[in-house]
């Protein structure tokens, strides 16, 4: 009777598996058919149907993520990758769509945090770059300066565009090494470092010669000492 009770309850348990496996295929093919039609919200309440269906590890926790910082709900985006980086701290994409996030929502000291770890583990020049730029933006001047004479002296690849806007009908797309000495040469004249601004302005316009916002600095420097 034992025997045959283990037996039941084997078959029962595979079966159950069975019907699992066959649901999250369903909803794999369901998700498959939102995401073609550029339905965001039925691919994301599919997402959610596979986690329930394969647990909290589910790979797709990682797929929701992107989903919701695709389409800039950075709220939702945050919750996610917080939930995430729990178990997985060491997921270098989702870290830096955690800081973003938080940069977006306007969680500014957050945000800090989550660029230094970020920073801390890739030391990549455009991961500085933003946490000197939030150090500014808390009128953090001396670290923010030796944040960015930190992104300065790292290696570049060329591929990152920092974008300006000159004006509300004019933005412009600055190459990254010319967007770090333009930031060094903001915070060294908050710091009243003006002769050290005057050498990052020059650099940022030597290497993007079209800079229109350094030129623009350099010009008033240049005005002040005449005077």
């Amino acid at each position: 009777m034992k025997r045959i009770f283990v037996i039941i309850s084997f078959l029962a348990t595979v079966s159950a598996v069975a019907q699992n496996v066959n649901s999250v295929e369903l909803e794999q093919q369901k998700l498959k058919q939102a995401l073609t039609y550029g339905d965001k919200m039925v691919a994301a309440n599919t997402m959610y149907s596979i986690i329930m269906l394969e647990g909290p590890k589910s790979v797709y926790k990682d797929s929701l993520a992107y989903l919701y910082f695709n389409d800039r709900n950075f709220i939702s985006c945050f919750l996610v990758t917080n939930d995430i980086l729990k178990n997985n701290p060491g997921n270098l994409d989702l870290m830096e769509m955690n800081a973003i996030s938080l940069e977006s929502m306007g969680a500014t000291e957050k945000a800090v945090e989550a660029y230094q770890n970020l920073f801390t583990k890739t030391n990549n020049n455009y991961h500085a770059y933003k946490l000197a730029g939030l150090q500014f933006g808390m009128s953090k001047f001396e670290e923010a300066y030796a944040t960015i004479k930190k992104a300065d002296k790292l290696p570049d690849d060329g591929s990152v565009k920092i974008t300006f806007q000159v004006n509300k009908n004019y933005n412009q797309n600055v190459g990254l090494k010319a967007a770090i000495a333009y930031l060094e040469g903001i915070i060294g004249e908050n710091l009243n470092k003006k002769a050290e601004a005057k050498l990052s302005f020059e650099r940022a316009i030597k290497l993007f010669p079209e800079f229109v916002l350094a030129k623009t600095k350099l010009d008033a420097l240049n005005a002040e000492k005449k005077e």
